[in-house]
């Protein structure tokens, strides 16, 4: 048993418009107290195919030193736009919250993340440049893919294997084997799709 474990998380503020501050409300339970603090962290995947367009939105250390249940509000600011490829601005990307101990991930959960116009006439004719200020964000809150990652902690004798799992409305996280991606994608993104692939590996 991990921990620390993420209770729920309700995306805040969705959908709204792309240069929109996200911020998301975060209830988690430490299970076993810690001797050091944990590590939330934010990023936003800038392109599914090049890692080096990943941006740290924001990270913060908490405290975990005492057991009990916990909730706070993780607001970091809209990506910056000058360091995205112009091509992945728009479409669908992926938002990831983890959280570290002793600078290893042991929990993540990943979004997928639609950025479209809400105007017909930017719809139909989309400009080469993209008008960031006519465009709206989309998490798709109600399918989080969260995974849990081994870490031994302090105490633990053995680490808790790597599952995949789904936020559940009465506690905690609902963990089953791992089984790659089978959930169905949203925003209409296909197995076959190379997009979802690459998303897929990330999330």
């Amino acid at each position: 048993m991990a921990a620390v474990d993420i209770f729920n998380v309700n995306v805040l503020d969705n959908p709204a418009l792309f240069m929109h501050p996200l911020s998301f409300e975060i209830t988690y339970e430490v299970r076993e107290p810690l001797i050091e603090d944990i590590e939330w962290k934010v990023v936003y995947v800038g392109s599914a195919e090049d890692e080096s367009y990943d941006q740290e939105l924001e990270s913060v250390l908490l405290p975990a030193d005492t057991m009990g249940r916990f909730g706070f509000v993780l607001q970091v600011d809209a990506p910056r736009v000058e360091k995205l490829p112009v091509d992945d601005i728009l479409g669908v990307t992926v938002i990831l919250l983890s959280c570290s101990y002793k600078e290893k991930e042991f929990i993540r959960v990943g979004y997928y993340v639609n950025n479209e116009y809400t105007d017909p006439e930017l719809i139909e004719n989309p400009p080469a440049t993209p008008q960031i200020d006519k465009l709206y964000r989309n998490i798709g809150a109600d399918q989080p893919r969260v995974t849990k990652f081994a870490h031994k902690f302090d105490f633990s004798s053995d680490e808790t294997p790597v599952v995949e799992a789904t936020l559940t409305e009465n506690g905690a996280t609902d963990f089953g084997l791992a089984q790659g991606n089978a959930r169905a994608a949203p925003f209409g993104l296909t197995a076959n799709d190379p997009r979802e692939q690459l998303l897929a590996a990330r999330i």
